[in-house]
């Protein structure tokens, strides 16, 4: 039989990090990441092209991303010490932003993605402290205890995942921000949000090529960001994607007389499909 085009959750991160590089080489790039051609290869940009709905929408991909770079950087001004990276997957940011060298950063991952990740980066220098832990993210009493290692001997610390609460059910999303909540030193954490009619798109055109990696995307939740106070979170500032993806000047043409239309105030709540970076707070 063929070898599927998504072999594993490592290939997903190849596929993202195609559009970085694509973006990357744009003589108007919204961000510069040197790494992302070389992390992605051959394979990633092969599933990219292999599949003509995300070849057609990868402004989200970009839009994310500077979205993370901003409430990162917003983040780290007013006093965050140390980044905690979920599922960091092929995200290069200690080595591609501007961050001071005093900073600590943690990436957690799988072993076989970080791995990988390190083999490429071997000759990269990241411009603050990063240190990586190999962990499956779904074991959840050794990452209750990891969490606890980390906010014994830091101070305000920012969580980020990107990419990663769209491949959870509800009941593990809760629970990992309960996990995250139990740390006092963790004070916000950035995430990115999808609405139910987007979950239902992904999955009816993009559902079948990550489920060869074992994959289903399963989070999107009816109550958009007033889901994450079940959790002891709640949202501090909700960035639309498609309104950040206009303003960068990346959506496609036919969809830009659309950014024209106000939001209205629970945007989620629409039967279109919505999405957002979100920086929660403790409640």
């Amino acid at each position: 039989m063929a070898e599927p085009l998504i072999r594993d959750i490592t290939d997903t991160a190849r596929w993202v990090a195609t559009y970085r590089a694509r973006e990357t080489e744009r003589p108007d790039a919204l961000f510069r990441d040197p790494y992302a051609r070389q992390l992605a290869g051959s394979r990633g940009d092969e599933i990219a092209r292999a599949h003509s709905f995300a070849e057609e929408h990868q402004w989200p991909f970009l839009a994310r991303t500077c979205l993370f770079d901003r409430f990162i950087a917003q983040q780290v001004k007013n006093g965050a010490g140390l980044v905690v990276n979920l599922a960091a997957g092929l995200d290069t940011r200690p080595y591609r932003m501007d961050l001071p060298a005093s900073l600590r950063w943690v990436e957690i991952d799988l072993p076989a993605i970080l791995d990988y990740k390190e083999e490429v980066l071997a000759g990269a220098a990241p411009k603050c402290q990063l240190e990586r832990f190999r962990l499956d993210l779904s074991d959840a009493p050794a990452r209750r205890a990891l969490f606890d290692r980390l906010g014994a001997d830091s101070g305000k610390t920012l969580i980020v995942s990107e990419g990663l609460l769209v491949y959870l059910t509800e009941d593990q999303v809760t629970s990992l921000g309960t996990d995250l909540a139990a740390v006092a030193s963790f004070e916000n954490w950035v995430v990115d949000l999808t609405s139910p009619p987007l979950l239902q798109l992904m999955t009816q055109q993009m559902g079948d090529l990550i489920a060869q990696a074992g994959l289903a995307y399963q989070f999107g939740p009816a109550e958009g960001p007033e889901f994450f106070r079940r959790s002891g979170w709640k949202a501090v500032e909700v960035r639309s994607m498609f309104r950040t993806a206009a303003e960068l000047n990346r959506l496609p043409e036919h969809m830009r007389p659309f950014a024209a239309m106000p939001d209205p105030p629970e945007p989620w709540k629409l039967p279109m499909p919505w999405s957002a970076v979100c920086l929660l707070g403790r409640t």
